[in-house]
C-alpha cells in the first residue's frame, strides 16, 4: 500500500489532471462537447501507451544504452524539482509550452506528448520500476491506468470543472503540485547519491 500510495502522488503531482484542465481548454477554443471528448479520448490512450512501453522495456532501455540507476535517478531528480520549481514560482513549465497551432493533431501533440507524457512523466515511471518485481511493476501500470482514466474525466468535463472550482483554487493546487513535485526530485536525487557512494 505504501508503494502504490507513492507511486500514486508521483504520477498525480506530474501530471495533476485538474490543474493540466485549462492547458486542454486553452488548445481545444472552438471545439465542440463531441470534439473535445474523442481529443481526450485520444490523447490520454496515446499517453498510456507511450509509459506503459517504457514501463516494461525500460531495463532493457538501461542495458541498451549503458545506463545506470544512480546516475537516472540523480538526473531525473533534478528534472522533476525543475519542473515542480517553475510550477511552485507560477510559471508555465517549459515541458508544457507548445506552439503548435494544428487542432487536428493537438490530441498526440503537445497534449500526449509532452504535457501527459512528457519527461517528467517518463521519469517517475521508470524510477518506480527500476529494481521492482512483477507484482511491483503490475501495480505501476494499474495506477498509471487510474491516472489516464482521471484525465479523460477532467479533460471531458472540463468546461464544468473550471466553472466550478475556479482558475484561483486550481492555480493553488498547481503550486502545491510544485511543491510535492520538488520533495519528489530532492528525494531522487538523494537517492542517487547514496547510491553513488554507497551510503
Amino acid at each position: 500500500m505504501t508503494y502504490a500510495l507513492t507511486v500514486f502522488m508521483s504520477f498525480f503531482a506530474v501530471m495533476n489532471p485538474i490543474a493540466n484542465t485549462p492547458i486542454f481548454l486553452g488548445l481545444t477554443v472552438g471545439e465542440n462537447k463531441e470534439s473535445k471528448k474523442k481529443i481526450a479520448k485520444t490523447a490520454t490512450f496515446t499517453a498510456f501507451i507511450i509509459v506503459v512501453s517504457f514501463v516494461i522495456a525500460g531495463k532493457y532501455i538501461f542495458e541498451l544504452f549503458g545506463l545506470t540507476i544512480p546516475a537516472f535517478k540523480i538526473t531525473g531528480g533534478i528534472l522533476i524539482f525543475y519542473i515542480g520549481f517553475e510550477m511552485l514560482m507560477s510559471q508555465k513549465a517549459k515541458i508544457h509550452s507548445s506552439d503548435s497551432e494544428d487542432k487536428n493533431n493537438i490530441s498526440i501533440s503537445p497534449l500526449a506528448i509532452p504535457i501527459l507524457a512528457g519527461p517528467g512523466t517518463i521519469v517517475a515511471a521508470m524510477n518506480n520500476v527500476t529494481n521492482a518485481n512483477l507484482i511491483q511493476i503490475g501495480i505501476v501500470i494499474s495506477i498509471f491506468a487510474l491516472m489516464i482514466y482521471l484525465t479523460y474525466l477532467a479533460f471531458s468535463f472540463s468546461d464544468l470543472i473550471v466553472k466550478k472550482v475556479g482558475t484561483n483554487l486550481i492555480s493553488v493546487i498547481g503550486k502545491l503540485m510544485g511543491l510535492v513535485l520538488a520533495i519528489i526530485g530532492t528525494g531522487m536525487i538523494v537517492d542517487g547519491i547514496k547510491l553513488t557512494f554507497k551510503l
